[in-house]
């Protein structure tokens, strides 16, 4: 008669775990041994080195026109004609709108004529008090009547203007919101107009970079519609005040945008320079962080990786500034270091060095 043995589930599952220990420690084992036997790791290298390191602040801003208006008309009127489309660029001046206009052009008109029948009176008045025919009453009389339908026209021609839309600066137009034949009131938006050559950005900046901030200063922008490009623009003003809450101070910047990439509402990543040193630098892959402490494996002449402590300073995308534990021209792995043990041998290859075979 055969016989089961029964194994409960409670030990089949401590001998999976046991199991599966085991084989997360092999590799770890099978590298000790192959250490011990003489064997060493590749790993990739670098120096550190002594560079110039800017330091940076860094700030958020919305940018926004240099110049920005939006189109209303002066009176209310018909739609006579529209002279744009949009999106369009125009010059300063330029008409855009063109409202209904027939009685004030025939006053216009009417007044035109009637200057120049009391111009060719005044003269002919002219011509007899010179022969002593015409006293000089009448002539002033008619100089008046002269300058009087002179400065009606004038009015007219206000009133004219005023049924006409024209482009206060050059810029870009946004979206035309009205079309021939409708009625437009004063405050009613015909369109938009921004100028777009450069455009301004009001970030804040804590109270402690005060002193490094200044009238003209570069500072650098970043939009995530255009990954990787950098747009240069320099400070035009500082606030006369600091904000009591966030102890804060606004500035603003300048930013050329010739090829019109940047538009207003667009979010920006500002760095402001502070000042430039000669700093101490490595690769930040070269970082071990344990706690709040930073490590860093130095590789010395025998090949052998030392388990360094380092102190950092400062950071920019890609390196790490460091205070004290290395000194420049050491050597540090940069790649492999989660193979490497304190102590273990390794086949260092320079980091430049690999980039030139891949």
């Amino acid at each position: 008669m055969s016989k089961f043995v029964k194994f409960s589930p409670l030990l089949i599952g401590v001998v999976a775990l046991v199991g599966f220990v085991v084989y997360l420690n092999l590799p770890a084992a099978e590298q000790g041994g192959a250490q011990r036997g003489g064997g060493a790791t590749p790993v990739l290298t670098t120096k550190a080195q002594t560079q110039a390191f800017p330091i940076v602040v860094e700030a958020l801003g919305t940018a926004v026109a240099n110049e920005s208006v939006n189109l209303t008309a002066q009176q209310a009127e018909i739609v006579k004609a529209v002279l744009f489309e949009d999106g369009d660029l125009v010059k300063k001046g330029q008409l855009l709108i063109e409202l209904s206009n027939r009685e004030e052009k025939a006053r216009v008109n009417e007044l035109s004529i009637n200057i120049a029948e009391a111009k060719r009176q005044l003269n002919r008045i002219k011509g007899l008090a010179k022969q002593s025919a015409a006293s000089e009453q009448l002539l002033d009389e008619q100089r008046a009547r002269v300058d009087a339908l002179e400065a009606q026209k004038d009015v007219a021609d206000a009133q004219l203007a005023e049924l006409e839309v024209r482009a206060p600066f050059a810029g870009r137009l946004g979206l035309r919101q009205v079309s021939i034949g409708s009625l437009v009131r004063p405050g009613d938006v015909i369109s938009t107009l921004d100028d777009l050559s450069v455009v301004k950005v009001d970030f804040s900046i804590s109270e402690l970079h005060l002193a490094s901030v200044a009238l003209g200063q570069s500072v650098e922008a970043t939009s995530i519609a255009y990954p990787g490009e950098r747009f240069k623009g320099q400070i035009t003003s500082i606030d006369s005040r600091i904000d009591p809450v966030t102890r804060a101070i606004q500035i603003r910047a300048q930013i050329p945008n010739e090829n019109l990439k940047l538009r207003p509402g667009m979010l920006l990543q500002i760095n402001v320079e502070k000042r430039v040193i000669d700093a101490l630098v490595i690769p930040e892959g070269a970082l071990i962080p344990e706690g709040e402490s930073q490590f860093v494996f130095v590789v010395d002449g025998d090949n052998k990786a030392r388990k360094t402590k380092v102190q950092i300073g400062q950071r920019k995308p890609g390196w790490i500034q460091i205070l004290d534990g290395l000194e420049a021209g050491q050597e540090v792995i940069v790649e492999g270091t989660l193979k490497v043990r304190d102590g273990a041998t390794v086949t260092a290859t320079a980091l430049n060095a690999a980039a030139d075979k891949a």
